[in-house]
This record gives C-alpha cells, structure tokens and sequence, in this order.
C-alpha cells in the first residue's frame, strides 16, 4: 500500500450490510475481499470471502484474479482498512465498495457469518 492510499481525506463508494446481504441472498454476482487479519477473518467472516491481509493485497491482486466486470466489496473489521484497499482497486480498474460499518455493523444486524478460514496468515483463500 502507498502512504497516500492511507489518507482519511475523502470516502470511498460504499454498500450497506443489507444491500449487500440481499445482493448475495439473490444471487447477484459480487466479489468479496476480506482484508483483516488471519485471525479476525477465522472468527467470522462473510461467505464466499477472499482473505488477504491489507498489507499483502497489492501484491496478492494477481492470484485474485477479479473479474473487472463485476462489483468488488473490500471488508475489514470498521471500514478503515478497506478504505486504502478501495483506493487500490479502483486504480486497477475495478469497480469497488467498502462495507459501510465495517464487519462490526454486519454483526450487530445480525447477518449470517461463518468461522474457520485461511490460515496461515496472509495466505489467499
């Protein structure tokens, strides 16, 4: 990540706990990229989610693989760290969001999570 991707100046395009748990409910196609810790990812995360550790995305974009025609949502625990992984989405061409309220809001309405997950630590799942 670049220092300036780190800037709290400005937001970052975002989608609401609910409209994205209604995307995923019908089946609307998204991509999701998780970008905590290995352990806060194992101790629940959003089905279908990618981990890869903020500080490893760049050079994780590659593997990932994203499909530019389809909507990416970076999430992370407040939606602090998924405002720099946004930034370096959108300069590669993809259309990104951050999850409004981070992973905490998505717990507090209640939303489906699952744990377990990627491990060790910055390894893409």
């Amino acid at each position: 990540m670049r220092w300036k991707d780190w800037l709290p100046f400005g937001g970052v395009p975002e989608i609401s706990p609910e409209d994205l748990a209604g995307r995923l409910a019908a089946g609307t196609p998204v991509q999701l990229v998780d970008v905590r810790t290995g352990l806060e990812f194992r101790q629940g995360h959003i089905a279908g989610a990618r981990h890869v550790p903020v500080h490893a995305l760049r050079a994780a974009l590659p593997e990932l693989a994203l499909d530019p025609q389809v909507p990416v949502v970076a999430i992370c625990k407040t939606a602090h760290r998924s405002i720099p992984a946004v930034r370096l989405l959108e300069g590669r061409g993809l259309k990104a969001l951050q999850l409004a309220g981070g992973m905490d809001r998505w717990r507090r309405r209640g939303l489906p999570m699952m744990a377990g997950g990627a491990d060790p630590e910055g390894e893409i799942s």
